[in-house]
């Protein structure tokens, strides 16, 4: 009877493991969610990305040109669908990943027939950073923002233009460029009229200076001229100063502080406001 028990035993404890084994395994594989998309093609991935994108569904066409980019490296559609997950990251609200996307296919697909699209939603996307969700509702000067995501976007644009001069964003990376450089252009003249104020004169004379190498068609040059004016004057450097206001005098006559630059250079406007 004992000999009988033991061989039971012996029996039912390898079964009794492999029905624990059953239950883990069940109770692993209960609540996992079948993917549709098991045996898809590239294509099919492909489209069904592209039409969640144009749906403005850019969370689930991100997932879409997730797995086609995991199941088929090297496929055309992936290609495609690389340059399209910048737009969605871009749309989605996600700058980083949408930069890092655009700079990753550049690397990649330099002669990529639409590479230039790359390159321009780069500088959209860094052309779009800092404007906040309050500034839909409050006036803001673009000015004031911090200058670090207006520059990068310069410099994609202008890159952009110089490597795809006849490319079809051309024209409306000229047109943001204009823009960012006169904003770029006044916020250096808003900080070279507080170093004014703060009595760094040699500060705000190479801010000044600066425009002028730098932005010189844009608007604020008179401006940044003007304090130019004024800082080689208080640094009794007054043949700096008058050539200066020559410039100033020369190619903008209308300025409307022209008569305020004379005085300054006659030193009757010494006394800072």
């Amino acid at each position: 009877m004992q000999h009988s028990m033991s061989v039971v035993q012996r029996i039912s404890y390898p079964l009794f493991l492999l029905m624990i084994v059953a239950v883990i395994a069940g109770c692993a594989s209960f609540g996992e969610e079948e993917d549709e998309t098991e045996g898809w093609s590239a294509q099919q991935l492909y489209n069904e990305a592209k039409q969640k994108r144009m749906d403005g569904r850019y969370e689930e066409a991100l997932e879409y040109y997730k797995k086609l980019e995991s199941r088929y490296p090297f496929e055309r559609y992936t290609q495609q669908g690389q340059l399209e997950s910048i737009y969605a990251y871009y749309k989605f609200d996600e700058p980083d990943r949408a930069i890092a996307s655009a700079e990753r296919f550049i690397k990649l697909y330099p002669r990529h027939p639409y590479v230039d699209y790359a390159y321009y939603l780069k500088g959209i996307t860094n052309f779009n950073l800092g404007k906040g969700f309050f500034d839909k509702y409050l006036p803001v000067d673009p000015s004031q923002r911090d200058p670090g995501a207006a520059l990068k976007a310069f410099q994609d644009f202008s890159e952009l233009i110089e490597r795809f001069p006849t490319s079809k964003y051309a024209e409306d990376a000229h047109q943001r460029m204009v823009y960012l450089r006169n904003n770029l252009a006044s916020h250096e003249v808003h900080v070279a009229d507080y170093y004014m104020r703060r009595g760094a004169y040699v500060a705000a004379a190479n801010r000044g200076k600066y425009v002028i190498e730098n932005y010189r068609e844009a608007p604020a040059t008179a401006d940044a001229l003007f304090i130019m004016i004024k800082a080689y004057k208080l640094m009794e450097l007054d043949q700096l100063s008058r050539e200066i206001f020559r410039v100033l005098q020369l190619n903008f006559p209308d300025h409307p502080e022209l008569p305020e630059a004379k005085r300054w250079i006659s030193g009757r406007g010494i006394k800072m406001k």
